[in-house]
């Protein structure tokens, strides 16, 4: 075998390889790491540049990269338990390749970096949402009354609850939010429910858990919160409806209070004006309210 053979068949084998780069999503993290000598870059944009030109000649190349959420407090903790030297590029390539199977990432895929920063934070605080969730829902026990599992008991409740939302949803394709408060911090998930040609819905699996959880977590805990729902449709007004939970129920919102809720700024509080061509309207009955339940008794 000659030497370009082996050059070739090693040009053949890096494209086989996957890669994960840990990104700097904002310049508060991208600071943090500056203290490391070892860290060449003095400019976040710069580096976001640098590092998108990496991800476009490796693309070209044939080579497939994810991106992951680097953070650079867990790094240095990482460093601390596993009694290595933070400020060398070995130990931050480890961080990395460990954050390519515990944490949040993406694949590259041509798009534009700018629209993978806010995608890849996103991921990550949907997988927040989702470990603080379940974690609180495995600590709440057991039911000092009927013995039952507090937290497994929201769980098939809430599954119930969201498959006759949809159910009941006029067609057309849902996006659906659910908004926990009462916790640390509030908890939101999103899902959304399209209909595809023969009228299924169909749903991303980790979408519908995270959601599920989330409601579940306002049933069990009792905090208050809500689910609303948009449905869109072709030559149709988009509807919008919700409900607020109560105990381990939904109760339907008036059509007034679906629109002061959209038309309210979350964070300020302030009046926004109305979408046009959007009904805000009252749900339709579930049909389930108290259900499945002895008379009187609540986890």
């Amino acid at each position: 075998m000659t030497h370009t053979d082996e050059l070739t068949m090693r040009r053949v084998l890096r494209r086989e390889v996957a890669g994960t780069i840990g990104l700097l999503t904002d310049e508060h993290d991208f600071r943090s790491m500056r203290r490391y000598t070892t860290f060449v870059f003095d400019d976040h944009r710069t580096y976001l540049r640098q590092v998108e030109s990496l991800l476009k000649t490796r693309a070209s190349q044939g080579s497939h990269t994810t991106l992951a959420l680097f953070d650079p407090q867990e790094y240095a903790e990482y460093c601390l338990n596993a009694g290595l030297d933070p400020d060398i590029p070995a130990s931050r390539a480890r961080f990395t390749a460990e954050l390519a199977t515990t944490g949040p990432t993406l694949p590259y895929e041509g798009q534009p970096l700018a629209d993978l920063v806010p995608a890849l934070v996103d991921e990550a605080v949907r997988q927040a949402t989702w470990d603080y969730a379940s974690s609180l829902l495995a600590r709440l026990g057991t039911c000092a009354t009927c013995g039952e599992d507090i937290g497994r008991a929201a769980f098939a409740r809430a599954s119930a609850l969201l498959v006759r939302v949809l159910d009941t949803a006029p067609p057309g394709d849902h996006h659906l939010v659910c908004t926990v408060s009462g916790t640390p911090e509030m908890l939101s998930a999103v899902l959304h429910a399209d209909q595809n040609d023969t009228g299924a819905t169909q749903l991303d699996e980790n979408e519908a858990l995270e959601f599920t959880t989330v409601l579940a977590v306002g049933l069990a805990t009792h905090n208050p919160g809500g689910l609303v729902m948009r449905t869109s449709a072709p030559d149709t007004t988009d509807r919008v409806y919700g409900w607020r939970l109560r105990g381990q129920d939904l109760a339907p919102l008036t059509a007034g209070e679906v629109f002061d809720a959209y038309c309210t700024d979350v964070d300020s509080g302030d009046l926004v004006s109305p979408e046009s061509g959007v009904d805000y309207c009252a749900p339709p009955d579930l049909g389930m309210n108290g259900d499945d339940r002895p008379p009187g008794h609540h986890h």
